[in-house]
Parts: structure tokens; C-alpha cells; sequence
């Protein structure tokens, strides 16, 4: 599915037949809405990003041990741009997810480019501009940091799936979708914690810790929080992976691909 081309209508039994505009609609309208979803919540986190940081501190229960977990606020809504990814890659193949990361990329700087704009425009006098510059300041930063650090991750996350789905021909979905996404989130993770620490946006450092090990714990939580959503959500894209290739009536992985398909 990497020539831009989904294959022909699978034969599920007890599906109707769909006509070609039917399906050709159905198959854009559900691209539109992953790729809506992916590019939404990108362009909400990085606006939000690091404007708060949250404690999600735990106590391990029996043990009685205190796990510090102090996460960014943009990291929250974080793990499901790489689950429309992966439903991407899965069901359009890598050229379409590939397609939808660059868009991703592209509105990082126009985000970055409106908030720069705003600042340099004049204002009614005597208005109040504090929230919007420190707002401005930090998402400048962010999306600077989160911009080198998106595109590696995006691009490691596409790759990594499909070089997954190669190598298990196309079984074991669930390694294909924790694989990639663990493995892009710890780049993404530990290139933004150090890009942005000397812009001054994240937790000062506690007494007692030296600024190594201040850093290693903020990317150890945000880590572990995006390893947890991550694994999480493996039931969600088994489910909803079986439901859309049913509803796409695209074939199921392990079914032959038609001639000169190739994901």
C-alpha cells in the first residue's frame, strides 16, 4: 500500500458490496479524520507544551516506594498523535503517514510563525500582554525544541512500523504498534528535556540533585507516562484496527496482498 493506491474491495462475508464512489468517500473520510486528529492535537500540545508541568507522583502499593513522575502538560494529549500514525501507516501505508508528519511539521512553524507575529503588531494602549507573552515565549521554545525532536520521532515511529510489519509479515500487530512507538517517543522525550532545558522552561532543580540527575528523572517520567499510554492502547488500535479494515474493507494483514501491492 506504499504506491499511494489502496487495494480493491476485500470480501468480508456478511458486508455488503460497496460502489466505487462509496468506498473511495468512506476511505478519505476516515484518512481525514485520523489526519485531522493527528494534526489538531499537535498543534494543541505545542501551544500548551510546557506552560505547566503536573505532578504524577505515585506510591507503589505493599511496597510502599515513591515513584516522582513531574510531566510536562503537553505530554498528555502526546501519545495519541502516534496511535493515528500507526492507524495510518497500517491501513494507508507509509507514503500517507509520511505525508501527514511533514504537514505536522509544517504547522509547527506556523504556529511558531503567528505567535512571532503577534508579538511585533502593536496593541491598544495600556492593554495587558503578560499571559500572551509568556504563553509565547514558551511555545516559541517548545516548538523550536519539539520540532527537531518531532520529526525524528514521527519518522523513526513510520519506519519502525513498517519495518516491523516486514520483518513479521505482517503478523503480530501489537509488536509493530508498541515497537515503533517506544522507541520514537524515548528520541522524542530525551531530545526535547535537553533542547529546552537552557531556555529556563522546565522545574528548577530540587536541593540535593545535580542537574544530570534532574534531567534524567524529567525524561524518565515523561518516558515511563508515554511507555504506560502507550501500552494502553494496544487494546484500542487491535480493536479499532479490525473494525475500519472491515469498514475500509481493506484486506486483513495476514490476507495475499493483490499483484504489485507492497506495504
Amino acid at each position: 500500500m506504499d504506491t499511494g493506491t489502496l487495494p480493491p474491495q476485500h470480501d468480508y462475508e456478511g458486508l455488503s458490496v460497496l460502489d466505487e464512489a462509496a468506498l473511495a468517500w468512506r476511505r478519505e473520510k476516515v484518512f481525514l479524520a485520523l489526519a485531522g486528529l493527528f494534526l489538531g492535537t499537535l498543534a494543541m500540545l505545542n501551544i500548551i507544551g510546557v506552560s505547566r508541568f503536573i505532578d504524577l507522583s505515585f506510591r507503589v502499593p505493599l511496597i510502599g516506594w515513591e515513584v516522582p513522575m513531574v510531566v510536562a502538560i503537553g505530554v498528555l494529549p502526546y501519545p495519541i498523535t502516534f496511535l493515528c500514525t500507526d492507524f495510518i501507516s497500517e491501513l494507508y501505508g507509509r507514503r500517507r503517514a509520511n505525508a501527514v508528519v511533514a504537514v505536522g511539521f509544517l504547522i509547527n512553524i506556523w504556529v511558531a510563525l503567528i505567535l512571532w507575529l503577534g508579538g511585533l503588531l502593536p496593541q491598544p494602549e495600556g492593554a495587558d500582554s503578560s499571559a500572551f507573552l509568556h504563553i509565547r515565549t514558551l511555545t516559541l521554545g517548545g516548538v523550536a525544541a519539539s520540532m527537531i525532536a518531532y520529526l525524528a520521532a514521527q519518522l523513526v515511529d513510520v519506519q519502525l512500523f513498517h519495518f516491523w510489519k516486514r520483518l513479521t509479515k505482517g503478523r503480530h500487530l501489537w509488536l509493530r504498534n508498541n515497537g515503533s512507538t517506544l522507541v520514537s517517543q524515548l528520541v522524542d522525550t530525551t531530545a526535547v528535556i535537553l533542547i529546552i532545558y537552557p531556555m529556563g522552561a522546565l522545574p528548577p532543580v530540587p536541593g540535593g540533585e545535580t542537574v544530570a540527575m534532574h534531567l534524567i528523572g524529567l525524561i524518565a517520567a515523561s518516558y515511563v507516562f508515554k511507555l504506560v499510554a502507550a501500552l494502553i492502547d494496544t487494546g484500542p488500535f487491535y480493536l479499532g484496527n479490525h473494525l475500519l479494515l472491515r469498514y475500509l474493507r481493506l484486506p486483513p494483514p495476514t490476507a495475499p496482498a493483490p499483484h504489485g501491492d507492497s506495504s
